[in-house]
Order: C-alpha cells, then structure tokens, then sequence
C-alpha cells in the first residue's frame, strides 16, 4: 500500500519557509518609513484583488508570501512606523515579536495550570515582576494573602472583568443567579473610554444606568459630583456599585484624581477600577508615578504593555486586590475540566479570571520584552518619548496661530489651530488635519474638547527618534502656512 499523501508543511519547509518570513518582516521595518502612513486604498479595492473562491488545490508558499506585498502592504496603515501619531500607540518590538513566534509555535492552550504549567507560572511571576516595577501596592502581588495579576486581551476585557465581580460584590452573587433587576448603577467620567458603556450593557446593567460625571478644566473627573450623584441614586432607591477612574484618558491624556475619588468608594462601599491603558507605562520611571497616587486604594487596575511597552498587541495587565470576588464571579467548573491539580487548590486556573476559557501563552512576549530592555532599557525609552513630546507642545505653545487645548503631563499633546469663529476655527483644523494625514507623511487623528475640533499628537511609537518629531512639526507649519491660500 503507497503511503498517503501529506499536505503539512514538513519541518525542512517550514525552516526555509520561517527564515523567508522573518526576513520579510525585518526587511519591513527597515524600510517602513518609504510607506504613507495612513494607507490609501478605496473601500473594496483588497477584496477585488483576491480570488471569488478559495483554491481547490493548495499554492505554493513562495506566490502566498508575494501577495503579502502586492495585496497586503497597500491596505496596511503602519502602526510600527515612527511617523504614527495617531490615537494612542501599538507598539512592538523584535524581542515582542520572537516571543510571539514563539508562542504561536509551542500552541499552547493554558486554560488550567495542568494544561501547561509554565504558560501559567511564568505569566504570575512575570506579572509579579511588574508590580514593584511600575511603583503598584503589594496588594497587587500574587504572594500577597488575596491579590493578583491576569494578561487579558485588551483593557476593554478588564474592565468588564472588573464591572463583573463589582456586580456580583454588590448583589452577595446574586445577579449571577437571578440577573439584575435594574437598580444597579455605575460611574465613569464624561471622558472615560467607550469600553465601560459596552461593558454596562454585556454586563446586564443597561446603559441608562451608566452615570457620566463632569470633569474639570484639565478634563479629570470631579469627585465632589461624583459624590452628589451617588448620594442621589441611594435616595432614589438604587444601588451604585462600581467606579472607573482613568489615568490618561483617550482624548487629552487627562489622570482622574484617584485618592479622592477612592475616598468616596470607600464612604460607600463601591468598587474602584483604575484603568491606565496607556498611560501606565510611565510609571516605570520613578518621576512619573504620581499618575498612580491613591491607586493603593483600588480594587483592580488595567494598563496594556501593548500600547508603549514594546509589546505587540494583544497584551492587557489587569491586577485584582481580592482575587477571590473575580474568580467566584467568573468560575463555573464543567466535569470536563475537574483535574488534580486543580481540586488541590494549589495552582492558579486562568480560565477563572477572564470572560473566555482558553488562553494563549501571551507571558512569552512579554517575559522576553523584560529580559532584553531591561528596566533600565524601558525607562530610557519612555523618558525620550516624553521629552519629545514635551518639546513639541513648546513649539505649539511659541507659535501665535496655534494653542494647546489640554495640560500635556506625558507623552499626549492636544493642540489646534486658533480662529475667532468657532466654525471656521474647527473647519481649518479639520482640513489641517486631512492634508496632514493624506500626505502619507505623518498620521494623527482628534477629538473634541470643550466641543472644538483638537488634533491629537501622541508620541510613543517604538523606533520614534528627535528627527521624526522635527519632520512632522516642520510638516503641520508647511500645511498650515497653505491654509492661508486655500
């Protein structure tokens, strides 16, 4: 009998076949900066380059990898390119990346301890390494008596995580059984991140009862309103059970004032989330950990090495101070999953403290990341990210046609055009922005801040050097000097 035929790739193909692609993603980056920014292909334009119907027959890896540049490239917009300025960063880096290789070639499922020991010991240790690194409260520790840390996916998967367990705490676990009856209530800020009002709504609460409280003239929340709306919910016979206060909000980078919003949760009894994304990354550097003041006093924080930690994406850090109200909230134990290891009550199970049940072996990248930078490597980075940054809100500040809408306290600067009409004020702006963008030269995006049209301009992209932040300063006064003849 003839031995079947394979269709695998073999070992000795794959080996050629993964040098090819390695090459193809360092000859990438070497390159990435001959690219336009923000890509500039039509809706529909990648699909019409792709075949009706998949191939009956299987095609050869060489032609697959050519469509990379001839089908792929054109529909990228270069989120690893020093020119990316837009929203808030994804960075990545070599070590990142090999991790991930890595990760992705092992296959590993770590849903529980038994189903790879390593996945989940080097992600608690790795995670315990971060804690005394970013200046966090031991109680974040997995060797504290109740704490520890989680990777989620994103902080949009914290914060439901968080919401979850506040949900339950408030209820004695109740919701869980009998779903909620409408009168709990939850709060954020008027700049808090769209992920929490998805969260109100997966978590059952509905979006009526998400309360947006006012902020100040830096954008930060108010604790003092805080406090009035919740005495006004328990007069009104419903039951506030969860805060998030944000470190660097998505439009102005703005830090909620964490100790007295904490103050309040404690008066009532509420969970406090802290999510700082993005900005969490600075605590690495002793002089930026006043972001953290009053975190000591959460009941769970978030921030995503995925955004300005060199860590490709998805990489989301989420510490619990009581472990047990997360896991009690999201544990459910089918037969199927009953082992040892687990009825010993000696190892940590992953699949208890997020929405989803398996998990992939994201500590790798980040474990890698760690060991190359080192502390001091990361550090060097995130304060030559800030200071350049910080140099460039000078520019916008010593240039009469411009104003900074908003403090710039790290690495975010909001800015705009000035104008003594409102409307033509945001109608420049926007065509500022455009022209900027469509050039290919450099990418940033906005938002609106005391209802005007801001252009944002974010600094943390992984190879972003002094000459970059030049170009693109040079850039908006070459664009803005055109306005005037348009």
């Amino acid at each position: 009998m003839s031995e079947s035929k394979s269709f695998h790739m073999s070992p000795e193909e794959f080996r050629r076949q993964g040098h090819a692609v390695v090459d193809w993603i360092a000859d990438y980056h070497s390159r990435i900066e001959s690219f336009p920014v923000l890509s500039r292909v039509k809706p529909g334009e990648i699909r019409s380059k792709l075949p009706p119907s998949a191939p009956q027959q299987g095609e050869g890896f060489d032609l697959i990898l050519g469509d990379m540049k001839r089908v792929i490239l054109p529909g990228i917009t270069h989120w690893q390119s020093p020119n990316f300025y837009a929203y808030f960063p994804a960075n990545a880096s070599g070590p990142a990346i090999l991790g991930d290789l890595l990760s992705s070639g092992l296959g590993v499922q770590g849903m529980l301890w038994s189903t790879s020991p390593a996945c989940t010991e080097l992600e608690t240790h790795v995670l315990d390494w971060l804690v005394p690194m970013l200046g966090l409260p031991e109680k974040f520790l997995s060797t504290s008596s109740t704490g520890g840390g989680v990777i989620q996916d994103t902080a949009s998967s914290a914060s439901l995580c968080a919401l979850l367990a506040a949900r339950e705490r408030a209820t004695q676990f109740a919701s869980n059984r009998k779903g909620c009856d409408g009168r709990l209530v939850a709060y954020c800020s008027t700049q808090t991140h769209s992920s929490i009002e998805k969260a109100i709504k997966i978590g059952g609460m509905g979006s009526d009862n998400l309360r947006q409280i006012e902020v100040d003239k830096n954008f930060a929340m108010r604790p003092e309103s805080l406090a009035r709306q919740i005495e006004s919910d328990i007069k009104s016979g419903l039951i506030p059970c969860f805060v998030c206060a944000t470190v660097g909000t998505t439009s102005s980078n703005a830090i909620d004032p964490v100790r007295e919003i904490a103050r309040v949760c404690r008066d009532h009894k509420l969970w406090l989330h802290v999510d700082s994304a993005m900005s969490g990354t600075a605590a690495l550097c002793p002089e930026f950990r006043f972001i953290h003041d009053g975190v000591e006093f959460a009941d769970s924080y978030c921030f995503n090495p995925h955004k300005w930690m060199f860590t490709n994406f998805d990489c989301n850090v989420f510490y619990v101070a009581d472990r047990n109200h997360l896991i009690q909230t999201l544990s459910v134990l089918p037969e199927y999953l009953r082992n040892q290891a687990t009825e010993s009550g000696a190892v940590i199970d992953y699949r208890d403290w997020h929405i989803q049940l398996g998990r992939r072996f994201r500590s790798l990248k980040l474990w890698f990341v760690i060991r190359h930078y080192g502390i001091e490597g990361l550090q060097h980075h995130i304060r030559e990210h800030v200071r350049l940054a910080q140099q460039f809100a000078v520019w916008v500040r010593d240039d009469s046609r411009f104003e900074l809408a908003a403090p710039v306290q790290l690495n975010l600067v909001c800015f705009r055009l000035r104008a003594a009409d409102r409307a033509e004020q945001d109608r420049a702006n926007q065509l500022l922005m455009e022209r900027l963008n469509g050039s290919g030269d450099l990418y940033l995006t906005h938002t609106k801040l005391d209802g005007k049209f801001t252009l944002r301009f974010c600094v943390g992209q992984t190879n972003t050097q002094a000459r970059h932040v030049e170009r693109a300063w040079q850039r908006i006064q070459e664009e803005t000097g055109k306005l005037g003849d348009s």
